[in-house]
């Protein structure tokens, strides 16, 4: 039976997870065991961050949102409260925009809603 060399492979699979690892520091650049650790930590907290991403983005957005409703005499809680009630379905992130970037059409809004 004839010889299998493995060389081409192994060399191949180091190259790849060193340069995943660009731009690393110290030895997690350049050793091929510590660097695969430090991809391996990298992928768990990119998933964990994409995840927290959408719950601060969520949290700004009802930030924006109780920050504009307060002047006009009303409280986050309430703000909502009233659109479920009048079945207005705008969702967190149009609201925090209209807010943000359109706060007249925001005070109008707000107005129906009191009225």
């Amino acid at each position: 039976m004839s010889r299998v060399k493995r060389g081409v492979n192994k060399n191949k699979r180091r190259k790849n997870i060193l340069a995943q690892t660009k731009g690393y520091r110290f030895d997690r650049k350049s050793k091929e065991r510590v660097a695969k650790e430090a991809i391996h930590h990298a992928g768990v907290y990119a998933f964990r961050h994409r995840r927290a991403k959408k719950r601060d983005f969520r949290n700004l957005w009802t930030l924006r949102i109780n920050a504009a409703t307060r002047p006009l005499g009303f409280s986050y809680s309430k703000f909502i409260g009233a659109l479920k009630k009048s079945k207005i379905a705008l969702d967190r992130k149009s609201l925090a925009a209209l807010a943000k970037d359109y706060p007249g059409t925001f005070e109008r809004l707000t107005k129906q809603l009191k009225g």
